[in-house]
């Protein structure tokens, strides 16, 4: 240092100016003939296409290249394979540095849940918009006889019913029965009192009758084992045939009967089937 500082302070003082500033173009023009090499200046590359590679080839493809690469996002396509990439930004074939970051958004592996809406009354159309907006599937449609034609009467997973507010996997195919209207044939009004309400709706079913309201009367621990004791419509109307007796009542397939269900089976009368009062 002794020497430096002798050597320094034996020179003009304008001698060390210019050798200063000597110094100072050479490393300006060593900077910025190496800034080129530092930023990668003038070296450019093609992306390549990783769209639907898997995630880690798709990786190793573009970091072999010379590119950073970031998972940006992830979502769920069920028609494209897990973990595969969705998007990659900047795309295919764009021309860009050397070492430029690549942001990819892939697939994932586990599907999103949402809660199963509640369709009922919905017409179809409108149900299947619904679907839709939730990332659901419509599946097989069938129809039994109901009033309300092409509405939607239950919502089926798998054949069974499925509740409002259950969680489902997104891409989940839902059923739908819907209405076909009323039956064009009329039939009497059968005679469900005395039934249990287990043993009526089955038979019902096979009428193609819908069960409406179900009142309870009085206290019952099981509704299914509870009993009919009055249903409307009645099985006689309040009219007299020429004959003398009641006329029979008439419904349609698809039209509703409500029940009243209590703790005991009625008295039935054996003359008129139906229960005495």
């Amino acid at each position: 240092m002794s020497f430096i500082h002798k050597y320094i302070t034996s020179k003009p003082l304008w001698v060390n100016i210019l050798a200063a500033l000597g110094i100072i173009i050479i490393l300006v023009l060593l900077f910025f003939a190496s800034l080129s090499w530092i930023t990668g200046f003038g070296k450019y590359e093609k992306v390549p296409a990783v769209t639907g590679q898997n995630a880690l080839a798709a990786q190793k493809i573009l970091e072999d290249r010379g590119f950073d690469v970031v998972i940006q996002d992830s979502v769920y396509v069920d028609t494209v394979a897990k973990q595969s990439v969705i998007r990659q930004s900047p795309e295919a074939d764009a021309t860009v540095k050397h070492g430029r970051t690549i942001y990819l958004t892939i697939n994932r592996t586990i599907p999103p849940q949402v809660e199963m809406p509640n369709l009922a009354g919905f017409s179809v159309k409108s149900a299947e918009m619904y679907l839709q907006s939730l990332g659901l599937k419509m599946g097989e449609i069938s129809y039994k006889p109901d009033i309300a034609r092409n509405a939607v009467l239950e919502q089926l997973l798998n054949n069974v019913p499925i509740k409002p507010g259950t969680r489902i996997p997104i891409g989940t195919v839902i059923s739908f029965v819907l209405g076909s209207g009323m039956g064009g044939g009329e039939m009497d009004v059968p005679n469900i009192v005395g039934m249990t309400l287990e043993e009526a709706r089955n038979y019902l079913t096979t009428l193609s009758i819908n069960i409406g309201s179900i009142v309870a009367m009085g206290p019952i621990r099981d509704s299914a084992s509870a009993f009919v004791i009055r249903q409307m419509p009645d099985v006689l109307t309040d009219s007299i045939g020429i004959d003398g007796l009641r006329i029979p009542n008439k419904m349609r397939q698809g039209q509703v009967m409500d029940l009243y269900i209590g703790p005991t089976a009625p008295v039935v009368d054996t003359v008129s089937n139906a229960p005495k009062n």
